[in-house]
This record gives structure tokens, C-alpha cells and sequence, in this order.
């Protein structure tokens, strides 16, 4: 049996001292881990139980702290029950526990922590950056939450519909054809490679021109409607700049491990959302204003949601309505997550309204989607703009740490060819980059500092990735086989503080990712990473394990095997690879 087994035994305990119709797996749900290990290895608070007793809490807690201790001879696995304040402290048998743990850890290999299939049928729609437009440090955020969220569910038993929506028509794109036509001098003739990043700067410049000026914002609103009327020449050019745009972005998701299920673009559903804002008007569920139509929902205190421009043009607003009809039609979902930022936060909720009030299958729909909210990435400089052209572009962000990283693995490994080199870098600039990205709750603004980021010690990927090697390095210096679980005496473990702590810690691994896939935050996997990386170097830096006697030696192995595991499938679900050498 694994750790549960523990949890198991303690609700056998509680249960007849608290309900006799209570189940024991029920009583298990609520039976916690104190944050404080002085505080005993699982925890129950008594407080549901104060208003059926007629008691306070910690009076509770005395009284079943107290019957629970008279039955303790039932469980071998128990060896102390203690009341503190509201809880009832259960303290339980270190070397049952190393033995669940580390057994369980190393048995189950790259599925420990996974969950069972759920058969829940989960969308993820993320990344969506607007071809014609140069990829930006935002973008990456998105991508690696995104990625990493699609993980963490697909190992928690879900399966996963990767969905990508991007913008690759609209006013952005008229203002990026107008400045190749229109400023060929300034620009220059499209280079042969990197040539997403010249359309952005084609699009920054031609916007600067263009912003406040009535004329010319009129001369793009005009190409504009003649991309949408099938103008030969101007559909031939941006098709064939929008290629540019979506070869360059399947190089990006390489980089980064991501393989979508379904691209949508905007033009897949302009015409399409026209047809369903003139069908919800002619209903009567939409309304008409300046010869616009839109959707009135000030009395859901959500303004006005605007379907269609007064010269026809649909908005994002339509678009997203047909996107979900799109999606309604195809798949049979139990949730859809969108992963987009903190300023598109009312337009999403305009979204889910209008849906609600517009099918019974959209409503239906409108039930199951999340807007997973991400907040703005920041320089240490400040705010960037991708219209006034201050970012930090994705390219040059990658070749910067990719820089750092070759430097620093020369001074370490100055015997290695280039080859190897190159690769291990690759491997430590993106996991300092992925691991930047995810450590901080997504709805906060993330202050993105790449030389911080690349350092082996701190709060950084890199410094997981340390963990892993430096484990990795142990076992080289052994050389031989790993004993396995059912020879290793556990007596000789969980005897010191540090080795509770890292026993705890691989404990915990299953029960986080379960909350990183309920809660939508790839966070929480990422700090836990960063705990169980410095608690297993603070076991490594005050305890023998190659030169310790036999017994030990080899519960140490094991101990470490666990956590080289655990590591490898937390980084995995993060998208980041191992190194075992650094």
C-alpha cells in the first residue's frame, strides 16, 4: 500500500468516535498535513463538528484526542494522537512511512503523482498571438502556463483538447500590408529568415503613422474591406505574409513541446459571425444602435457588447461567439479554459452572458468555460507595447539566454564538444525561462529579470535542474545497480529532521499535483519544486551517503532515487527537461 494507507488507518480511528453513518473514506477527506511538522504528519479539525455537539472545536479536539489515544493499539502505523487548539495531531510510524513513500515512489516510476483517468473531456485554449505581429515576452508567459496547465490535467487523469485561436485578420494586419505597400523605402525588402519579426516592425511603423490620422486610418479600413471582398492581389499578399507568420510560430512551439489538437484563425469565422449577429438581431436578442449591432447587457452590469461595426464588420466579440459554435459542434466538452490576459477579463464575461442568453447549447457551454487570467509580464524597466514597438521580442529574448547559458556551461565543462555544449544550454536557458514564467500566481504581474533567472541557486529552474544532476552524479560515482525497495531496511531511515523533511515533501508530490490541476495553477508545482530541491540538498549537505555503512547506503540510494523521480516527472509536467550533467 502507499502513503494513503496512513490517512486510512487515522479515519479508522476517528470513525467511531465521531459517526456512526459517516464513511471512513468521507472522514478521510478531511484529514489534513500541518503546515508545521512539529505539529504531528496528518491533522483533523473538528470544527464541522461543533455545531452537531454543542461544543467548542478545541474541546472536541480533547475529547477524541483522548478516545483516539485509549485505541492507538489498533494501528501499528499510529504512535502518537495529541490535541492541539481545534485539531486532532496524529504523529505515525517514520519507518512505515519512509517504507510507503519510497516504495511507492520508486515502483510507480513516471506515473508516481498521476492521477486516475477522470474520463473529463477538458479545452485549453492558449497562446493566440496575432500573426503579423512579432512574438514578445507576454506571449511566452502564455505559452508556458499554457502548456504546462495541459500537463498537469493530462497526468491528473483528463484528457486534453490543445486549441490555439489566433488573429490573422483585422485592422492590425490592413495597417501591416498598408506599410509594406506604402513604405517600402523605410522598411526594405522581406528578408529570408526571421521575417515575423520584420512584419512586426512593418506593422509598429506604418502604426505610428497611421494612429490619429484620419486619412490613412480610412485608406486601411478600406483594404481592409478589400481583403474581405476577395481582392486577388491583396488576399495573395497576406496569405502569403500569414505563412510567414505560421511557419515561424511551429519553430516557437518546438521550442517550447507543444503539439495543438486544432488551430482556429479569424478569418475561419468572420463571415460566419456576421450571419449569427444579423440572426440575433432579426430574434430579437440583439439590438441595433448608430446602425451598429449590439448585445445590452448594462442590466447584467456588463455594458454594451458590440457584435458588428456599422459597416458590417464583425468584431472579436462574434467571432468568439462562432469560435464556441465552432467548438460546441465538435467536441463534447466538460470544461473550456481560456488562457488570456487580465485585460480581456470584460470581454470574456460579455462572452459567457451573451452565450447564456443567446441557445441552450451555448448557455450549456457558457456553464463549462473558465478565462484563466494571466497578468501582464514586466522588464525590470518597466511596461512594454507591442504598438509602439518597447518589447522584449521572443527571439531575442531566447538568443540572451541562450548566450548566458553557453557561457556559463563552458566554464563548468570546457572539455565538452560544441554539440554537447549547445544541447545543454538549450536545456538550462528554457527551463530558466519556463520555470520564470509559471513561479508566480498567473493573475499577478510577473517582473521578468533573464540574468536572475539564469542562476543556479535561488528560486530559478536551473536550480531544480541542479538537484536532479547533482543526484544523478551520485549514482555515476556508485556505479552499479540500485538496490531494490524490498531489500532496503527503513529502520535506517526518517531518523534525522532532514530526512523526515524529504520523505514528507516526496509524500506530498501526488497531493499537489491534484491541487495544481483543480485549482488551474501550475504555481503551486513549481514552488513545491523548489521546496523539495532544497530539502534534499540540505540532507545532501549534512548527510553521508556513498561513504556511509551498508544499511544506510542503501536506504539513502533509494531515498534519493525517489526524489531524482519526483523531480523529473514535476519539471516533465512543466515542460522542462533534465540535464544529468550541468
Amino acid at each position: 500500500m502507499g502513503p494513503d494507507k496512513f490517512r486510512e488507518a487515522i479515519a479508522g480511528l476517528l470513525k467511531p468516535h465521531i459517526s456512526a453513518s459517516a464513511g471512513s473514506e468521507e472522514i478521510g477527506l478531511h484529514i489534513e498535513i500541518p503546515a508545521d511538522d512539529s505539529l504531528g504528519d496528518y491533522a483533523f479539525p473538528c470544527f464541522s463538528l461543533a455545531k452537531v455537539r454543542k461544543k467548542g472545536p478545541a474541546a472536541i479536539a480533547m475529547e477524541l484526542a483522548a478516545a483516539i489515544g485509549n485505541d492507538r493499539g489498533k494501528s501499528e502505523l499510529i504512535e502518537r494522537v495529541q490535541a492541539t487548539g481545534p485539531y486532532v495531531n496524529f504523529f505515525v510510524n517514520k519507518k512505515e512511512l519512509a517504507a510507503a513513500v519510497i516504495s511507492e515512489a520508486n515502483m510507480s516510476k513516471d506515473s508516481y503523482g498521476g492521477g486516475k483517468k477522470a474520463g473529463k473531456t477538458v479545452m485549453v485554449e492558449y497562446f493566440h498571438a496575432n500573426t503579423h505581429k512579432a512574438v514578445h515576452i507576454g506571449h511566452v508567459r502564455n505559452i508556458c502556463l499554457g502548456e504546462s496547465l495541459c500537463r498537469i490535467l493530462e497526468f491528473s487523469g483528463n484528457k486534453v483538447v490543445r486549441v490555439n485561436y489566433q488573429g490573422d485578420i483585422g485592422p492590425h494586419v490592413a495597417k501591416c500590408l498598408w506599410g509594406m505597400l506604402n513604405l517600402k523605402e523605410k522598411v526594405g525588402i522581406p528578408p529570408q529568415q526571421n521575417r515575423l519579426r520584420w512584419l512586426g516592425n512593418v506593422y509598429v511603423e506604418a502604426n505610428t503613422l497611421i494612429e490619429g490620422n484620419e486619412q490613412l486610418e480610412n485608406e486601411t479600413k478600406q483594404l481592409l474591406l478589400r481583403i474581405y471582398e476577395g481582392d486577388n492581389e491583396l488576399n495573395k499578399l497576406w496569405k502569403e505574409t500569414r505563412q510567414w507568420c505560421i511557419d515561424e510560430f511551429n519553430g516557437m512551439y518546438g521550442d517550447f513541446g507543444v503539439k495543438y489538437n486544432e488551430f482556429y484563425f479569424e478569418s475561419d469565422v468572420e463571415f460566419e459571425a456576421r450571419k449569427i449577429s444579423r440572426k440575433l438581431l432579426k430574434d430579437g436578442i440583439a439590438k441595433e444602435s448608430d446602425g451598429a449591432i449590439i448585445m445590452d447587457l448594462k442590466q447584467y452590469k456588463l455594458g454594451v457588447f458590440v457584435l458588428l461595426t456599422k459597416d458590417g464588420t464583425a468584431l472579436y466579440s462574434s467571432k468568439d461567439i462562432a469560435l464556441a459554435r465552432k467548438k460546441i459542434y465538435k467536441y463534447k466538452l466538460d470544461r473550456s479554459i481560456h488562457v488570456v490576459g487580465r485585460e480581456q477579463e470584460l470581454h470574456f464575461k460579455q462572452l459567457f452572458k451573451t452565450l447564456e442568453l443567446i441557445g441552450s447549447k451555448e448557455k450549456e457551454f457558457a456553464a463549462k468555460s473558465y478565462h484563466l487570467i494571466y497578468g501582464l509580464v514586466m522588464l525590470p524597466t518597466g511596461k512594454m507595447s507591442s504598438r509602439a514597438g518597447s518589447v522584449v521580442f521572443y527571439d531575442d529574448l531566447r538568443d540572451e539566454l541562450l548566450s548566458l547559458a553557453s557561457a556559463e556551461v563552458k566554464k563548468r565543462h570546457s572539455d565538452w564538444s560544441e554539440s554537447q555544449i549547445a544541447a545543454a544550454a538549450k536545456k538550462i536557458a528554457f527551463a530558466a525561462l519556463k520555470f520564470g514564467m509559471i513561479n508566480r500566481d498567473n493573475d499577478k504581474e510577473l517582473v521578468f529579470d533573464w540574468e536572475q533567472a539564469m542562476k543556479l541557486e535561488g528560486e530559478t529552474g536551473p536550480y531544480v535542474q541542479y538537484a536532479y544532476a547533482r543526484i544523478c552524479s551520485i549514482f555515476r560515482k556508485y556505479g552499479k545497480s540500485l538496490p531494490q525497495p524490498n531489500k532496503i531496511d527503513y529502520s535506517q531511515l526518517a531518523t534525522t529532521a532532514a530526512e523526515i523533511k524529504v520523505i514528507k515533501l516526496i509524500r506530498e508530490f501526488p497531493a499537489v499535483v491534484a491541487a495544481a490541476a483543480e485549482q488551474l495553477k501550475p504555481a503551486l508545482l513549481s514552488r513545491y519544486l523548489l521546496d523539495l530541491a532544497q530539502a534534499f540538498s540540505n540532507f545532501y549537505n549534512d548527510h553521508q551517503i556513498l561513504n556511509a555503512e551498508e544499511k544506510v547506503r542503501n536506504a539513502r540510494l533509494l531515498l534519493c532515487n525517489s526524489v531524482k523521480q519526483v523531480l523529473e516527472n514535476s519539471l516533465r509536467l512543466l515542460a522542462i527537461d533534465v540535464l544529468e550533467e550541468m
